[in-house]
């Protein structure tokens, strides 16, 4: 962690000690449209394995002290990924479904099962984070609901974070809730309330059919209007209700 950023965690992990639990500082600016989609220059505090906004990483550090405490080792796999990162993703998964025989449209939806369109990520916000015990020795991917549930070797890990992660204004963002649509369940993907829920208000703001329509991204031809619309509301919107309100 660079100089410049340890002082601004430090500072605001003073500040952020003087708040009751889950309670939202008022000073937290929203985000510019570029920064939204995941796009310009985010400050970040950035660490050897995450990348986060300031205010986040600061309640990050405290969860992860705690957890420590009871013997669970946080491994963050993602942070803050911007667009160009997240278009990687697609067009790798893309191209993989393709070759493996689906239809555009196929692939598309298989791919939407988990992962975002480029520009509609809540990992380009910098409050999102997909954490995992990294004290434990796992084998193949480590992102599947199974590893959290059953003999699991994240069991441990998930018990901790039901009981805990909220204190620290953590929420799981893709629940199992019966139902609920859009991205399938991640027991592993966690968001920081206070500022991702400003986030999401700003975002849902913006004219995100058309930004999807002129991205011209690999398979976006194939974004029908009512695809988009289902999208937005499915995957976007359909989420643990704790960070919509």
């Amino acid at each position: 962690m660079n100089r410049r950023h340890f002082s601004k965690l430090s500072v605001l992990g003073i500040f952020a000690a003087t708040l009751p639990l889950n309670a939202t500082p008022t000073f937290m600016s929203l985000l510019p449209e570029n920064e939204l989609l995941g796009q310009g220059s985010p400050d970040l505090t950035k660490t050897t394995s995450y990348r986060l906004r300031p205010e986040a990483a600061v309640a990050y550090e405290k969860m992860r002290a705690a957890a420590a405490k009871d013997g669970i080792t946080f491994k963050v796999v993602s942070s803050y990924r911007d667009y160009n990162h997240q278009n990687r993703i697609w067009e790798r998964k893309y191209k993989r479904f393709r070759e493996s025989g689906l239809s555009p449209i196929k692939s598309i939806e298989k791919i939407i099962e988990y992962s975002t369109i480029p520009g509609t990520s809540r990992h380009h916000w910098g409050t999102d984070i997909d954490i995992v015990d990294g004290g434990k020795n796992v084998s193949g991917d480590m992102l599947l609901p199974s590893k959290f549930h059953g003999n699991g070797p994240y069991c441990d890990f998930k018990e901790w974070m039901d009981k805990n992660a909220n204190r620290f204004d953590f929420y799981l963002v893709y629940t199992d809730v019966l139902n609920r649509k859009g991205f399938k369940y991640e027991p592993w993907h966690y968001s920081y309330r206070p500022l991702s829920l400003g986030y999401l208000n700003d975002y849902k703001k913006l004219d995100i059919k058309t930004i999807l329509q002129s991205n011209k991204l690999i398979g976006s031809e194939h974004f029908t209007a009512d695809f988009i619309e289902n999208y937005i509301n499915d995957n976007v919107l359909d989420i643990n209700p704790e960070l919509l309100s």
